[in-house]
């Protein structure tokens, strides 16, 4: 079976220890494009027991299967093929996410095609320089201690409909690299393009139980976080159910590590070039509709260059080409589904009613079927107020002033989110010094350009832990003291 050909009929199937079986629940869930609505596919809404027999497989591949036995080098190049086999389905990788969640595919090529590779060959060269075990001098006696590291053993990753493989790939390959074995919960928006995972693993005949895949809603989350056979939550959402996640890993006591919301701040100085930055803000305020955590959804500007950014980042929204995600020309597609334009729609008309006013936007796309939202700009937005300190998570973006850099600073970082930022100036070192002050994860200067090599997440609600980079490698490993 292959997604592209048996899509309606072999997604409904559980990936378990290598084999394809039928859910056990009869419910379904149905994806629908969300640009003309037509059926893409369906999956099973996995039940506990459809959970259960994923937790198994993973389970049975960690305790009694080579996987977390055999040397690291030589998973590294399990990981290497993997990563060709996912190449090589690119292209109809990112048609197939495009269909599902409305992502333009010239996104979508980069996103889900082309960075799934690229983490697992990044965490395949990690793996060749993984040292499990360091012998360590004694400070209080003679003689030194060996600290090991290990795998974590079996781990629940929890990946959303935004980015679903490239966020998938990057708890995946860490993961894989060190040793684990995994049970993927896919967003229900975006459930078919996991498959294509297994396809891959398929192709290259890894291990049996390494890769376990369950699709479903809520509930099917809920059921993998709490199976007494996971030992490691994964998770990639909303702060909402980020939370709800933590608690229920505390009561477990496992590890957990959360990448969650944002409301980022572009602190813009009163050197910055305005044409360069609004050129980098034309990505960074609206990437994806707005559907993206680091999304730069405040921007804070001198008072006495408001109007300025205010009217060119209006020009910016409104020149914003709209429409089918799958022409090469479009720069936004739809919103993912009804549910989620009815709640940026909701903030939109909640600030509207406590002052804010709308430059430009702020309403659905007129005569569109599917579901659009005007990129919208707002100006006089009270700052205690929900569209100035809550996630929107759509193309809704708010100038606002500040009268000097401290109080840019104290603008930037009163929100309870920390995942983002950017702060733009002609002088690199006056940004780098501002961008020290600001409370938050991850930092661009004159721009927001995440790599692989380098850590991402965020502070106070937008999570904990971090992926990319080396550090990554340290969600999926335990620690052991062997005293000599």
């Amino acid at each position: 079976m292959t997604v592209e050909d048996e899509r309606l009929v072999g997604a409904r199937a559980v990936y378990a220890g290598g084999r394809w079986s039928t859910a056990v629940t009869s419910t379904r869930i149905e994806v629908r494009n969300p640009y003309d609505r037509s059926l893409v596919g369906e999956v099973g809404d996995g039940s506990a027991v459809d959970v259960d027999v994923a937790v198994r497989a993973a389970r049975e591949a960690f305790d009694h299967g080579p996987w977390p036995r055999m040397a690291a080098s030589e998973r590294a190049e399990w990981m290497r093929r993997l990563a060709d086999e996912l190449e090589r389905r690119g292209p109809a990788t990112a048609r197939l996410v495009t269909n599902e969640n409305g992502q333009p595919t010239s996104m979508s090529r980069v996103t889900n095609g082309a960075v799934p590779a690229a983490h697992m060959r990044y965490y395949a060269d990690l793996a060749d320089q993984f040292v499990p075990e360091e012998e360590r001098s004694h400070v209080t006696r003679a003689g030194s201690s060996v600290v090991r590291s290990e795998p974590v053993g079996v781990c629940g990753l929890i990946v959303p409909w935004n980015f679903p493989q490239s966020l998938l790939t990057a708890k995946l390959a860490p993961a894989m690299a060190v040793g684990c074995t995994v049970v993927v919960k896919p967003a229900a928006e975006t459930p078919l393009d996991a498959f294509v995972l297994a396809e891959a693993a398929d192709a290259i005949g890894l291990p049996a139980g390494v890769i376990n895949i369950v699709t479903g809603g809520r509930g099917t989350g809920a059921a993998l976080v709490d199976h007494r056979g996971v030992d490691k939550i994964a998770f990639t959402g909303s702060t909402a159910a980020g939370r709800v996640i933590a608690a229920r890993c505390g009561e477990r006591l496992i590890p957990v590590t959360l990448e969650l919301g944002g409301k980022s701040p572009a602190v813009v100085l009163d050197d910055a070039n305005a044409e360069q930055t609004l050129q980098q803000l034309k990505s960074l305020s609206f990437m994806n509709s707005g559907q993206t955590c680091f999304l730069l959804s405040r921007v804070l500007v001198p008072r006495t260059r408001l109007d300025e950014f205010t009217d060119g980042l209006a020009a910016v929204a409104a020149g914003l080409v709209l429409g089918d995600p799958r022409d090469e020309t479009t720069e936004q597609g739809p919103l993912v589904s009804e549910r989620i334009r009815s709640r940026v729609r909701g903030y939109v008309d909640a600030g509207i009613a406590d002052g804010a006013r709308a430059v430009t936007g702020g309403r659905d796309l007129p005569g569109a079927d599917g579901y659009f939202f005007e990129p919208t700009v707002f100006v006089d937005v009270d700052h205690a107020s929900a569209l100035a300190q809550e996630e929107v998570f759509g193309p809704v973006v708010i100038v606002a002033p500040y009268e000097d850099e401290d109080e840019a600073v104290a603008l930037a970082n009163d929100t309870t989110y920390g995942l983002g930022g950017a702060v733009f100036a002609a002088q690199d070192d006056r940004a780098m010094a501002l961008a020290r002050r600001i409370e938050t994860g991850t930092v661009g200067i004159n721009g927001y350009r995440p790599d692989l090599s380098v850590p991402f997440g965020g502070y106070k609600s937008s999570g904990l832990g971090r992926e990319n980079g080396p550090e990554a490698l340290g969600n999926f490993l335990k620690t052991k003291s062997i005293y000599c």
